[in-house]
């Protein structure tokens, strides 16, 4: 029988092991967090690796003499050692289009969650009953502010749609690798540099991949330019911000707020972690990594994750969707799409 590996088996995904074992696969299910060496052990007889989140080395790839294809059931490939992969000619794929809606709907969920107080609402509301039109309640309109969307690919773009059509909010972005006709078709004013983004909007939202160029994009010195009045939202990659700095200028009251959704290092603690002090915070909304999971997401995820496998097994070149770089350099077992 092929082996399969399935990592982060936390992210249940019933109709896609259902479907695996279906086509007469040995599906094996890791936990998120597994030793290294457990990891290599498991790989040295596997024919395909899915992975989420546990990082896929070279170390893993290169004990794996049977490895015929290394696939992504999300959209991030920082966890994995692309360069190695290719060396051995396996072939990488992603799910890039599964939830680019899904997400941008998680990112404005958190924006207009800071904007409406809605955290702190709530929690008053379970221990009080009932508050009054106070100060400390007091919210702000999203129609007639300023949006800025560092990374306008699919999600920032969706962003973009619901945010300009549907909240008449001014949309700006920053992104070297999108022009700005594209931009403009999508509602959004180009940027030329971060800083001109970053010193004018109200709401900053982070929709970047994670790579050697875009870790801790968003810094202490980036930080500094913000309005006092604005938040910054990541739904992306915790590593895109220099979480301590971010930690500090929430601390010193130095921006309005933040909305996250991931984090450098997973999963978050309520002590013990660089980050834990942002659960006592009212202006900080935390949610744990899951602005993609949702029925139809899901749905979507595991379709496209068994037709990826299918290509595999019947020995076809694997379908590449996504236009990251790292992805469109490959050149063994794969075809663009």
């Amino acid at each position: 029988m092929i082996k399969v590996i399935r990592t982060d088996r936390e992210l249940e995904c019933p109709r896609m092991d259902a479907g695996l074992r279906a086509r007469g696969l040995n599906l094996v299910t890791l936990p998120d967090g597994i030793a290294k060496e457990i990891l290599v052990r498991e790989a040295a007889d596997a024919e395909l690796i899915l992975m989420c989140y546990t990082p896929i080395t070279a170390r893993v790839i290169d004990s794996a003499p049977r490895l015929r294809g290394i696939i992504k059931y999300g959209v991030g490939i920082d966890a994995i050692d692309i360069e190695a992969a290719k060396r051995r000619k396996i072939p990488v794929v992603n799910v890039p289009e599964y939830a680019e809606e899904t997400v941008a709907e998680g990112a404005f969920a958190l924006m207009i969650t800071l904007a409406r107080k809605l955290g702190p609402l709530q929690r008053a509301m379970k221990s009080e009953g009932w508050v009054w039109p106070q100060p400390e309640w007091l919210g702000n309109d999203l129609a007639g502010k300023t949006l800025g969307l560092v990374g306008v690919g699919r999600i920032g773009r969706s962003l973009a749609r619901m945010a300009g059509h549907g909240f008449r909010m001014r949309v700006l972005g920053f992104d070297p690798h999108v022009d700005r006709d594209t931009m403009q078709r999508a509602g959004v004013e180009k940027c030329d540099s971060l800083s001109e983004l970053l010193t004018a909007a109200d709401f900053v939202s982070l929709h970047s991949v994670l790579n050697a160029e875009t870790w801790h994009l968003i810094g202490k010195a980036e930080l500094a330019k913000m309005k006092p009045s604005a938040s910054l939202i990541n739904v992306s990659r915790g590593a895109l911000v220099d979480e301590a700095a971010l930690v500090e200028v929430l601390v010193h009251g130095q921006i309005a707020g933040a909305g996250l959704d991931v984090y450098s290092q997973e999963p978050l603690l309520l002590s013990g972690h660089p980050m834990s002090a942002l659960f006592t915070m009212p202006n900080v909304v935390l949610t744990p990594h899951l602005t993609f999971y949702t029925h139809e997401a899901m749905e979507r995820l595991e379709e496209e994750t068994l037709a990826r496998c299918d290509e595999l097994l019947s020995g076809r070149p694997l379908m590449v969707k996504s236009h990251d770089p790292r992805l469109r350099s490959q050149s063994h077992g794969v075809v663009f799409g």
